[in-house]
């Protein structure tokens, strides 16, 4: 048992900081302080009525934006995919590699009609996997 006016070994646990041994930012609950007054901060900025004020005014523009950008986006790789897969079938090339881009082009439509939706995030997955699935099924060629 250790007492306080004994004169045992001092703590050199180097885990935990020493108050002397620098600034405070480099505690980890330094962190919790910092949390404490944003959350001070963002609730001084709710109004009477529960309704929040933000700052930035354009999210109805940044959204628009994004969904345009989904939508033309996704009609110009379903385009550009079943370009390719008019192409590939005319030539040479095995019966996997235009299907593939078919595929593709078809995933690519369907995430320019979910980004028309506003489903940006889930029509960037779908543009994504599309452009995947061409570019595997050109690997076969």
């Amino acid at each position: 048992m250790h007492l306080l006016g004994s004169s045992a070994k001092p703590d050199t646990d180097s885990r935990r900081p020493d108050a002397s041994s620098g600034p405070r930012d480099s505690h980890p609950n330094s962190q919790v302080g910092a949390l404490r007054s944003r959350a001070m901060d963002v609730h001084e900025n709710v109004g009477e009525n529960g309704e929040g004020h933000e700052e930035y005014e354009d999210a109805g523009l940044d959204a628009r934006r994004a969904r345009w950008t989904a939508t033309g986006t996704g009609a110009l790789l379903a385009l550009v995919g079943l370009a390719a897969s008019t192409l590939r079938l005319t030539g040479s090339a095995p019966a996997l590699v235009p299907g593939a881009y078919a595929f593709g082009a078809a995933v690519c439509g369907l995430a320019s009609v979910l980004g028309a939706r506003g489903r940006t995030r889930r029509a960037l997955w779908l543009l994504i996997a599309g452009v995947m699935v061409m570019a595997l099924g050109d690997q076969f060629d």
